[in-house]
């Protein structure tokens, strides 16, 4: 009863902050001992940098280049939405890269890794479209790059082996359904092809997987964007390299071969982003034209990509494809260069013998001689994988080993 009534009679020193009276008795303030009816004293005030309103606060545009900050201000009306697997978050950011002259156009990255047309339990894609055709964020476009994982049955249909008649069908109708989604709502479609893969079993296969893709997106009135021949060398071979905008050979493929580095979905993009241009000119037929690349004695060659077939694109527009731009270096091999052959296992070292006398020493060099070129052939791999961005050769059944297997 008694500590009851000591804090009932003495709330107002309970309240207030001990460190606060301790910093102002040294700064020249009072104690609370004497009329509580006295001026307040002076405190020093602890300040909170996240809650200082004085405190500096950087601009959402500090850092950024005059387009880029250009591109921020400019308001977003025209709305290009990416559909697909990890293939169409690369698209995505390219897109977001190379349609920095069109600074009105916004890219909506709508994409879902690990995602496919044959498994429905993890992602329903034919569900997403209508809502996303439906909802009430506009689009203007749609651009489907999806496929690099359905090599696999349908959900429901283990029986049947992808690329069977039944399966071919199947796929189709998803196809089709897409296509016809985004068409009911006048929304013009952009499917994207899978590029050449680096094993060649997965090859065949997404070679396969374009032809559905294009006879029935075509069908229903939809561009198809050919990468095949964008994405590997003179002889429609596989590579991991190839040259940028500026003409420097850099990586556009992963170590799986199968999906794109930045620098690859960039370059994707550029193929991309040239329907994206006719599309949008055919809407705003009084705006500039704008990224196009200068032309070169090299700018006059046939580009890679299918001429477009779109319904809507005026027959007397000039053609705006996008352009193929080619190295004046000629582009490296992804084959990396190979080591001379040596010992699985090494000499065996005894440690349970008796030691040896003073002096000896305590490992052994191998009596087998340095193959010739030994030292040339380690440091031309080292440069292939640390300055080239290359790959390391792969050894069967290691961790790093991406070989199908049957």
């Amino acid at each position: 009863m008694a500590l009851f009534a000591l804090l009932a009679s003495a709330p107002e020193a309970l309240a207030e902050d001990p460190f606060s009276d301790f910093f102002g008795g040294l700064f020249g303030g009072s104690s609370h001992s004497g009329d509580h009816h006295a001026a307040p004293t002076s405190r020093m005030r602890r300040i909170n940098p996240r809650q200082d309103s004085r405190a500096v606060q950087k601009k959402p545009t500090e850092g950024m280049t005059p387009e880029d900050q250009a591109a921020a201000a400019t308001p977003k009306t025209y709305f290009v939405a990416v559909l697909g697997d990890a293939m169409g978050d690369s698209l995505a950011d390219g897109l977001k890269k190379v349609l920095t002259d069109k600074p009105e156009i916004g890219v909506l990255k709508l994409s879902k890794p690990d995602t496919g047309l044959t498994r429905t339990d993890a992602y329903d894609w034919t569900k997403s479209a209508k809502e996303i055709a439906l909802g009430q964020q506009k689009i203007d476009i749609a651009v489907i790059f999806i496929g690099a994982g359905d090599r696999q049955s349908f959900i429901g249909n283990d029986a049947d082996e992808p690329l069977s008649a039944h399966w071919r069908e199947l796929y189709a109708a998803k196809v089709n359904a897409l296509t016809a989604t985004f068409k009911e709502k006048k929304i013009p479609v952009i499917w994207v092809g899978l590029p050449v893969m680096k094993n060649e079993g997965f090859s065949s296969y997404a070679a396969k997987l374009n032809e559905i893709i294009k006879q029935r997106a075509t069908a229903e009135g939809a561009i198809f964007v050919d990468l095949w021949d964008a994405l590997s060398d003179e002889k429609g071979q596989y590579t991991a390299f190839g040259p940028d905008i500026n003409g420097q050979i850099v990586k556009m493929r992963t170590g799986d071969g199968v999906y794109l580095t930045p620098a690859g979905g960039a370059s994707v993009a550029h193929f991309v982003a040239g329907e994206v241009r006719k599309l949008y000119e055919v809407n705003h037929p009084n705006a500039p034209l704008t990224g196009v690349a200068p032309q070169s004695p090299e700018a006059n060659k046939t580009s890679n990509l299918a001429p477009s077939t779109s319904p809507n694109t005026p027959q007397s527009a000039p053609p705006q494809g996008p352009v193929e731009f080619r190295s004046p270096v000629p582009p490296q091999t992804s084959a990396a260069p190979t080591l001379p052959e040596r010992p699985a296992v090494g000499p065996i070292q005894s440690l349970t013998s008796p030691p040896d006398p003073a002096g000896a020493e305590l490992a052994k060099k191998s009596p087998d001689p340095i193959p010739a070129g030994a030292d040339e052939a380690a440091k031309a791999l080292a440069r292939h994988v640390f300055v080239q961005g290359g790959d390391q050769p792969v050894r069967k059944d290691r961790a790093d080993d991406y070989s199908w297997k049957p």
